[in-house]
């Protein structure tokens, strides 16, 4: 595992910069910002006419209790409204852009705001119901809820990453744009603005909450990231090196999940459980002391080594070094670091992980690398081979240009695709804000360790206190969001209003399984829980039903076991 934060956050010249330490903040009391009131809807049909710069409202419609469910409950009575905000025709391509979004404003308010981050290269404007993939649903909750297209539309897609402005707004400036606007609907719907205001999102919406988080903390009180790709021009670029390297391995040309089959990777789970499954414990299938893992577990020395023919039973000499390459990060021809290590955990069986590793490169790395990160964009003529083009991709001489201005691209996409000053969150502390993080394990694209080595230095720069107002939390087996072999429902963002309106800090989250899951192991409970615990604390095993969360308790790291190595 990485050690240092910056190894992961900076690539032109293999180094980075050490952050400048802010004093240290000892165990003074930060502001507590007020709870939120309830309201109740005054206005919806009319809102048609809401008046705001730049924005035309498309559709307003009352949606009837009920007429939505989340988890098979019903989400309540609420006000549908659709609109466009700085629709122009670019004089790039001479196409049509626009920020598209949508805001669903219950009946009954719970007087808060939250901002729906949505994933991959948007372009669509999924239903603002508020969803984490943990089970809640903000708008079930209560929150007025936004979600948008951030700045193009399906069929603009990936090709919007040729046009200046299009790239600015999907990397951070929809966020900034719509913020405003959408408290300002707000106060039409309710005759008051929100109380308090929230932002979440997973995969690339947790990106754009930790850009929200550097940018706008002055707009957000509360941040929830699942699974942040904040780095993401650095994954995608490793994607494209991690597509070469499977190859090199692949039984197919034409096929990288035959590099490492399913067959083969049970075999690496079953053999990282018998290092690792019983560090916190119990032996229950799940990887909960992952950093002690990584000591312990050697893929060339512990999973099973063919002798003769590969027959699934095995894996050969050359399966076993493009592994363990893999795992320890992407790196250019002499060894500097594209993006972090991954951990090993038993989670890499399921089929979430190997779409990630085996299929993405092509249908939406390639893509996203080629038109959006790399300055100058690549030609649309690429599109007729990605494949081709992720496997001649020359990691050493194309990798930088994600740093790269050139013309009309003034902003390189590292500036304007990740939070600047990651680690340097004065704002958002200084006013109260609170900022939670989960990351799953065995997420195949954007690596935990990447989200550990943030936290790590997030914590020095704020002399060891950042506890106070951000926490990291990391979910054994969980896949990229959600998935896996994993406790993966939680109550994320009712601990995130929790401690920003009530300073109840989350000491551990209770999460359970989806029993809808098909990832889970038979013999688990169909309600097993388990605590997730705060960085870099795990969860170790005391007594009693070991389905059950309460049976756990978060520790320390045992004495003499590395910390904030990650």
């Amino acid at each position: 595992m990485i050690g240092a934060a910056a190894a992961s956050l900076f690539l032109v010249a293999g180094l980075a910069s050490p952050a400048t330490a802010a004093p240290p903040r000892g165990e003074e009391t930060l502001q507590q910002l007020s709870a939120a009131q309830p309201g109740t809807l005054q206005e919806c049909e009319t809102l048609t006419a809401f008046a705001y710069p730049s924005t035309t409202i498309t559709s307003v419609a009352r949606i009837a209790a009920g007429a939505v469910t989340n988890g098979g409950r019903p989400i309540g009575e609420h006000c549908q409204v659709r609109g466009t905000m700085n629709e122009r025709v670019s004089t790039f391509d001479g196409q049509i852009y626009a920020i598209g979004f949508e805001m669903r404003l219950p009946t009954d308010w719970a007087g808060r705001f939250l901002y729906q981050g949505n994933g991959g290269l948007d372009g669509a404007i999924v239903p603002a119901l508020g969803l984490t993939r943990g089970g809640e649903s903000g708008l079930q909750m209560g929150f007025a809820v936004l979600s948008s297209d951030a700045g193009h539309n399906g069929s603009q897609n990936p090709l919007f990453g040729r046009e200046p402005q299009a790239r600015l707004d999907y990397g951070y400036q929809a966020v900034g744009t719509l913020t405003p606007m959408a408290k300002a609907l707000i106060t039409a719907a309710y005759d008051r603005g929100p109380d308090r205001s929230y932002i979440t999102g997973g995969s690339n919406g947790g990106r754009h909450t930790m850009v929200a988080a550097a940018r706008y903390a002055d707009q957000f009180d509360g941040f929830l990231a699942i699974s942040p790709g904040f780095n993401l021009p650095q994954a995608a670029v490793a994607q494209l090196w991690g597509a070469q390297q499977w190859a090199r391995v692949a039984a197919t040309s034409t096929d990288l999940a035959t590099a490492f089959t399913p067959t083969e990777r049970t075999l690496v789970a079953e053999a990282i459980l018998s290092r690792c499954d019983a560090l916190d414990g119990l032996a229950d299938g799940m990887v909960h002391n992952s950093e002690t893992c990584q000591q312990a577990f050697s893929v060339k020395r512990d999973a099973p080594r063919c002798k003769g023919e590969r027959d699934g039973t095995c894996l050969t000499k050359d399966q076993l070094t493009v592994i363990e390459e893999v795992f320890a990060g992407a790196r250019t021809s002499n060894n500097k670091t594209i993006y972090s290590s991954f951990p090993f955990d038993p989670g890499l069986t399921q089929t979430g992980w190997a779409g990630w590793k085996f299929g993405s490169p092509y249908t939406r790395d390639a893509p996203a690398v080629g038109f959006i990160f790399t300055t100058p964009p690549a030609e649309p003529s690429i599109l007729s081979d990605l494949r081709g083009y992720a496997l001649g991709f020359d990691v050493d001489t194309e990798a930088a240009k994600i740093y790269a201005t050139s013309g009309i691209y003034t902003e390189s996409s590292m500036s304007f695709m990740t939070p600047p000053d990651p680690t340097r969150l004065d704002s958002l502390r200084d006013r109260g804000a609170k900022m939670i993080v989960i990351h799953g394990a065995s997420d195949g694209v954007f690596s935990p360790d990447d989200t550990a080595a943030w936290f790590d230095e997030l914590d020095q720069t704020y002399g060891d206190d950042a506890e106070q107002f951000a926490r990291y939390f990391e979910v054994p087996g969980m896949g990229h969001v959600a998935g896996g072999p994993a406790t993966d429902q939680h109550a994320g963002l009712a601990a995130l209003v929790a401690w920003v309106e009530q300073g109840i800090a989350p000491d551990q989250l209770v999460a359970s399984v989806n029993p809808a899951n098909p990832e889970v192991p038979a013999n688990w409970s169909p309600t097993r829980s388990r605590p997730l615990c705060v960085y870099p604390q795990v969860a170790e095993y005391v007594s009693g039903d070991p389905e059950t969360a309460s049976s756990f308790a978060c520790e320390d790291p045992k004495p003499g076991l590395a910390y904030g190595t990650r």
